[in-house]
């Protein structure tokens, strides 16, 4: 690999690019990675039906956030090796590789079998090209971003690498307008069952015009000239390992990046562009299409707010834009979502309120409801009532019941008794779990607990106001971040040290917001209650970014 990326460095001498095609040369590349990554996210329940299904309802749905996040876990490992090819042989040669590693992967995923077809070799496939896609983004962003940066005048980087940012807001667009058309138009001829049987592997497979695209555009680029000069100079870093992360001046600031800045923004922007889907598909049970159009007004938004915030950093600081985005959606999380509620779903909303879910059981008898690959029996009463209303999407509350007493659900004035499946045989327990389970889902009917939105009562403006919150808090925080993290770091360790901070944030923190919150949800029976974990980095990095972080604007990136 490195081999590829040296050779690349090492063609004959082109005339330097202009600003404006450096810029869009490296958006385009990063907007179809992205792409290629968001598609996945945006098909969680589909692919959880096709390669999980298997598993009970909740676990393959799980399992499925759960592997989207597998991507992410990747980024970091992506982020070293290509850290180190971009500090010694180039930035332009690494972020040519990554872009045909992400491509391929994408483009193998459309080819899949399916876990019917196969069996367990379905998932074993797929989470192999998600590990690919995660491992390519890792060296992809870093890259892009410092190339735009060592190319803008000081001035203008926050600008300048604002482009790059966007780039995540067109690959989700793109995605998102290649899902909506890709259903709507198989529905028209097809019917509405095609895009689940088979049409989910076109935006996949879209991906490899896209792939060409990108390629084409990035081979017309020459070596940044900031790179240039530290290699003419014999500058550069013969152990960027070592000096980014072994030398404590160096790691400190890798540390702060991760703490004061990436913490928050994997929080924020995660939950606002895929937990929020996440939420209004399982919980708020609206439909996709609906879910697919908000997505993309919200999106198309901040394709707007990652500029106009990277130009006010260049005006007024990257430190007071940056704290501004993370400390508004800080206060948002629980309203907002509370506020989605009652936008989309209010009959849900009042149905919680004048009716609330109480499981009333032996404490001994409940399990954590925590089964991310599906092993966990749950044949208890307890057990059994929690997964009916977990699979349900339905708040609950536990209270202690009479010790040895089968486990009841109260609503209102209504109790529905569950029934124990311990020791029963295989198809017995099926069948015992499935009827308390239809038991629940009746009188959860019967209380006014809906079992869709109704598109008459959605208030669709106010859910659009709800989401812009959430838009201009991601973008003000992330607009600016390109510049600051490339302003952080010297120029002969800078591809290395600042892709792992920021894979991090984003990959571990802000790839399993989905997943973990949606496991916090059903271990504890709120559908908020996993907004705590975004809550909780968000709120450690406002207060490390306000005290420890060094403002960048305006610093030489020739050190």
């Amino acid at each position: 690999m490195a081999e590829i990326a040296a050779e690349t460095t090492d063609t004959a001498e082109k005339k330097p690019a202009s600003l404006k095609t450096v810029v869009a040369a490296s958006s385009a590349g990063t907007a179809f990675e992205w792409y290629d990554f968001f598609v996945f996210g945006s098909l969680t329940q589909v692919i959880s039906k096709t390669f999980f299904s298997g598993l009970p309802e909740a676990a393959g749905y799980i399992a499925a956030l759960a592997l989207f996040g597998a991507g992410f876990l990747f980024r970091p490992l992506g982020a070293l090796v290509f850290g180190r090819i971009g500090d010694k042989a180039g930035r332009k040669g690494a972020f040519l590789v990554t872009v045909a590693l992400m491509g391929g992967a994408t483009f193998a995923i459309g080819l899949l079998p399916t876990y019917a077809q196969v069996g367990l070799l379905a998932p074993a496939l797929l989470v192999l090209m998600r590990i690919i896609q995660g491992f390519a983004l890792g060296g992809e962003y870093g890259g892009a971003a410092i190339y735009v940066a060592e190319h803008a005048p000081p001035g203008g980087r926050g600008r300048a690498t604002s482009w790059v940012q966007t780039s995540a807001a067109l690959g989700l667009f793109g995605a998102l307008m290649v899902i909506l058309a890709t259903r709507l138009i198989l529905g028209k001829f097809f019917g509405p069952e095609a895009f689940d049987a088979w049409g989910w592997r076109i935006p996949f497979l879209f991906s490899a015009g896209l792939l060409a695209i990108s390629i084409w555009m990035r081979l017309k680029l020459s070596e940044s000239p900031a790179f240039t000069k530290m290699k003419a100079e014999g500058t550069s870093s013969k152990a960027p390992f070592t000096e980014a992360f072994g030398q404590w001046p160096n790691l400190k600031i890798v540390l702060l990046a991760l703490i004061a800045i990436m913490s928050a923004q994997g929080a924020v922007w995660y939950t606002a562009f895929f937990y929020t889907q996440t939420f209004m598909e399982r919980f708020l049970k609206v439909a996709p299409e609906t879910i697919n159009l908000l997505m993309l007004s919200a999106t198309a938004v901040s394709a707007i707010g990652y500029v106009a915030f990277g130009w006010m950093s260049d005006r007024f600081g990257r430190k007071p834009v940056m704290l501004f985005g993370m400390t508004l959606m800080l206060a948002a999380y629980f309203p907002g979502f509370h506020l989605l509620s009652q936008t989309l779903n209010p009959a849900l909303a009042e149905a919680e309120v004048r009716t609330p879910v109480v499981v009333v059981a032996d404490p001994a008898d409940c399990s954590l409801q925590f089964d991310p690959v599906g092993k966990a029996a749950f044949v208890s009463s307890c057990d059994i009532a929690k997964s009916s209303l977990a699979n349900a999407g339905v708040s609950y509350r536990t209270e202690a019941g009479p010790a040895g007493a089968p486990a009841v659900v109260r609503l209102g004035e209504a109790s529905v008794p569950s029934t124990s499946a311990a020791g029963l045989p295989a198809d017995a327990a099926k069948a015992a779990k499935a009827a308390v389970e239809t038991r629940i889902k009746a009188a959860l009917v019967e209380a006014g607990y809906p079992a869709k939105a109704d598109p008459e009562r959605m208030n669709l403006l106010g859910a659009f106001g709800v989401l812009l919150v959430f838009v201009i808090a991601a973008t003000a925080l992330y607009g600016p971040i390109a510049a600051c993290l490339v302003e952080l770091f010297p120029t002969r360790i800078r591809y290395t040290a600042m892709s792992l901070p920021y894979h991090i944030g984003t990959g571990w923190i802000g790839g399993f917001v989905p997943f973990t919150a949606f496991a916090i949800v059903a271990a504890t029976g709120n559908i908020y209650s996993g907004l705590w974990y975004p809550f909780a980095f968000t709120a450690v990095s406002v207060v490390t970014c306000f005290f420890l972080l060094p403002e960048t604007k305006g610093r030489s990136l020739d050190d």
